[in-house]
């Protein structure tokens, strides 16, 4: 720990983090074991915490834990506690709600008719809200989790039938999400309207699955069915699958992050290929950003895809200039300025070899604070590079998001602060660009962006958020009240 922050997260803070992970099967003898594994495959999309519920025709059977999948999910004891042939799992990084036991989903509550489950991937614009109308109501908040606000929504809906209350719950929401819900017959998923969070439909030997990527289909053996549709309720019983859609149809807009960073490569989104995106973007990025250079050289491991369509479109070698220590954990070294000045170096090591006396442009897929940019710069110099420039395959994010995504208030990040030639300054590179936003629109398969009707949703970008954000409203005065903070 240096200064009460410990290394990981010095190293951690300059990136944006992604939001959380689903994962949900129904029919399946081993469907605790299928679970843990399709978390497996999602934790890159929430390191903090981890939880199943299951059920086994008596009753819901829980383990909700902080820390990696791995940490907790690995053993044949705790796999088989939670028996049964259905399971919903969710894998989180918070956004909103402190990372303490109580938040860790599914969160679980008994109705009339039985009990429900619930964990979701994303954010409700409008959960505070809603949160203050229901404890004003009566409302008892164990948590501070958006799931909760869809458990009390579903508990107080006076609908005759679980599917039912649940959309008259959804319906009330705002914002982004794909929701999966567990109950004694049935698994449920829900989308928002645009779809801006991702959910997908699978089949195991006949057992449905729901899961936020279809890399967590590929680690259990599953069958891709199709994606499930923005603003689409899924409801699969023993007898089939159903489909409802209580928004209406409206033009999806997915989140453009999901190919530029969440993902992972080996998933496929609206039908294209995260990898063979992302290595156009490079390509893109390349033919707007050119630069005389020796070597390309990605920031690992997120910048790899996008380094090698630079590569291949520039003609430059590609060479991994930069080797990532993937075994990077919590440190109590001595927190003296030294020691702190080498965190960096913890995560990242320069190749001297492919790097000195050389021209090197160094690609990433975005820059958020900058703080870590400006030390691998200093790095690749350190190592022996004779000019370092500085390729970002995105552009720059200059408003936060309010939609799952841990963006810093806007006041810290770098490119809402300074100008092009500021920020190059900042981090210490002969050269800095960005793909710009039409480069992304091309890289996806269009023309451009359209900005009467955009096919993404892309505000971090364009300051274009596409739902109401009714929780920042000047309305809204949220009293600051004392709360339960758990210390052991």
């Amino acid at each position: 720990m240096i200064g009460g922050t410990e290394v990981h997260d010095l190293l951690d803070g300059d990136t944006l983090r992604e939001e959380c992970g689903v994962f949900g099967i129904l029919g399946h003898e081993d469907a605790s074991a299928l679970t843990a594994l399709g978390l497996h495959a999602l934790q890159h999309r929430g390191q903090e915490a981890a939880g199943i519920v299951t059920f086994d025709n008596e009753q819901f059977r829980a383990e909700r834990h902080l820390g990696l999948v791995g940490d907790h999910f690995s053993d044949a004891e705790t796999i088989g506690r939670l028996t049964g042939r259905a399971a919903i799992g969710h894998v989180r990084y918070s956004t909103t709600g402190e990372t303490i036991l109580r938040n860790v989903q599914p969160l679980f509550a008994e109705l009339d008719g039985g009990g429900i489950a619930v964990c979701h991937n994303g954010n409700f614009t409008n959960a505070l809200t809603l949160r203050q109308q229901l404890i004003r109501d009566g409302a008892i908040c164990q948590s501070t989790s958006d799931s909760e606000v869809v458990l009390q929504l579903v508990a107080r809906s006076r609908k005759a039938k679980i599917v039912e209350r649940f959309m008259e719950a959804i319906m009330q929401m705002e914002g982004a999400y794909s929701l999966v819900a567990l109950t004694s017959k049935k698994l449920i998923g829900a989308r928002d309207p645009l779809g801006i969070r991702p959910l997908v439909l699978g089949d195991l030997n006949g057992a449905p699955i729901l899961a936020s990527e279809t890399c967590a289909l590929d680690i259990i053996g599953a069958k891709f069915i199709r994606e499930v549709e923005n603003g689409e309720v899924i409801v699969c019983t023993s007898t089939g699958i159903q489909s409802y859609f209580p928004f209406g149809k409206q033009t999806a807009r997915p989140c453009i992050f999901e190919y530029i960073y969440f993902s992972r490569p080996d998933s496929i989104v609206g039908g294209r290929s995260v990898y063979d995106v992302r290595r156009e973007m490079g390509k893109q990025l390349a033919r707007e950003t050119s630069v005389d250079a020796d070597v390309i050289v990605p920031v690992p491991d997120s910048g790899v895809p996008a380094a090698i369509g630079f590569s291949q479109e520039s003609g430059v070698p590609f060479e991994l200039g930069i080797i990532r220590n993937h075994y990077v954990g919590r440190t109590f070294i001595e927190p003296t300025q030294q020691i702190r000045a080498l965190g960096v170096k913890m995560k990242h090591s320069a190749n001297r070899a492919q790097i000195e006396g050389k021209r090197v442009v160094l690609v990433d897929d975005s820059l958020v604070r900058g703080t870590t940019s400006v030390k691998i710069v200093q790095m690749i110099r350190e190592a022996g590079a004779k000019e370092v420039h500085f390729r970002l395959a995105s552009p720059p994010i200059r408003y936060s998001d309010y939609y799952g995504i841990d963006t810093p208030v806007r006041e810290k990040l770098l490119a809402a602060k300074y100008s092009l030639e500021e920020m190059r300054a900042y981090i210490g590179a002969d050269s800095l660009a960005f793909l710009s936003v039409d480069g992304i629109y091309k890289s996806m398969g269009y023309d451009g962006r359209d900005d009467a009707n955009p096919q993404f949703t892309d505000h971090c970008f364009t300051g274009d958020y596409p739902t109401p954000l009714t929780d920042l409203s000047e309305d809204n005065d949220f009293v600051s009240a004392p709360r339960l903070v758990e210390v052991g």
